[in-house]
C-alpha cells in the first residue's frame, strides 16, 4: 500500500467511502464499466467513486447510457474487492473528468479501508 499511502485522490476515495459507508459504480442494466489501463497492459480496470455526483459526471459521451450505482460498504469488501482481486481487475479510484486517478490493486483497497476502522 505505500505506492499509493500519499496519493492524495486515493486517500480522499478511502476516506469518503469510510464516512459515507458506500461506494459507486457505473452500471447499464446488468452491465459494469470496465476500461482497458493505460498503465498495466492486457489489464481490466473497474472505476468506482467515492461520491454520487463525480459518477454521474461520467455519464456522458460514451458513456452516457450508463448510470451511477451504490454499492454499500460492507458488500465492496466482502465480496466485490475479492472477486476483482481473483479476476486480476484493477480499481480506478475518483477518476476526475480526463479519466486520471490511481489504478489499484482490490487488496490495496481493502487494506486502507481496514486501517481506518
Amino acid at each position: 500500500m505505500a505506492e499509493y499511502a500519499h496519493d492524495p485522490v486515493f486517500q480522499g476515495f478511502i476516506a469518503e467511502a469510510r464516512s459515507e459507508a458506500q461506494v459507486w459504480v457505473l452500471a447499464h442494466g446488468e452491465d459494469l464499466l470496465v476500461v482497458e489501463s493505460v498503465e498495466f497492459e492486457d489489464t481490466d480496470v473497474m472505476p468506482f467513486w467515492s461520491n454520487e455526483a463525480a459518477a454521474q459526471a461520467h455519464c456522458n459521451e460514451e458513456w452516457a447510457e450508463y448510470k451511477p450505482e451504490a454499492i454499500p460498504l460492507d458488500i465492496f469488501c466482502d465480496g466485490w474487492l475479492k472477486e476483482m482481486y481473483d479476476d486480476g481487475v484493477l480499481i480506478g479510484t475518483n477518476w476526475d473528468s480526463e479519466l486520471n486517478g490511481p489504478e489499484v490493486e482490490p487488496r490495496e483497497i481493502l487494506e486502507a479501508l481496514s486501517q481506518l476502522q
